[in-house]
């Protein structure tokens, strides 16, 4: 296959052609799992603004997208989102977690694709801290 090239860089056609592939069904998977929690089709394929609608699945505030630009932080927010992502669909195991962890983008595609996932609703600011703030030993 030949090799493509965009604004003066080369691009293997191995990897076009692996994109070309993968891109629809990630597409029909994330636009799966939004229709599940209730969110417009369109918000899928807005750069930004479905990373934003994530945040409002998840029951976070939208602006939270724009904390993903913060070098460093980004990485440890990316993980939190993910687990809050499965606990949202009732996933609450350290198996969930570890799945969605590691395995991300197949995760998301079960949760989205699988007739028997279910979104529960959002987590996020959803935990009782108790009274006197100390954590219950």
């Amino acid at each position: 296959m030949n090799d493509l090239v965009i604004f003066g860089r080369e691009i293997p056609g191995n990897l076009v052609f692996t994109l070309c592939f993968l891109l629809p069904i990630i597409a029909a998977g994330n636009l799966k799992l939004f229709l599940k929690a209730g969110q417009p089709a369109w918000k899928v394929f807005v750069p930004g603004v479905n990373v934003a609608t994530a945040m409002t699945i998840i029951g976070r505030p939208a602006w939270h997208a724009a904390l993903f630009l913060v070098p460093g932080f980004n990485v440890y927010l990316f993980f939190r989102t993910l687990i809050e992502l499965a606990q949202s669909f009732g996933k609450r195991s350290w198996v969930d977690y570890l799945l969605i962890s590691v395995f991300n983008v197949f995760y998301v595609l079960n949760l989205g694709l699988a007739y028997e996932e279910e979104y529960k609703g959002p987590v996020y600011g959803t935990q009782k801290e108790p009274a006197n703030g100390w954590a219950a030993a």
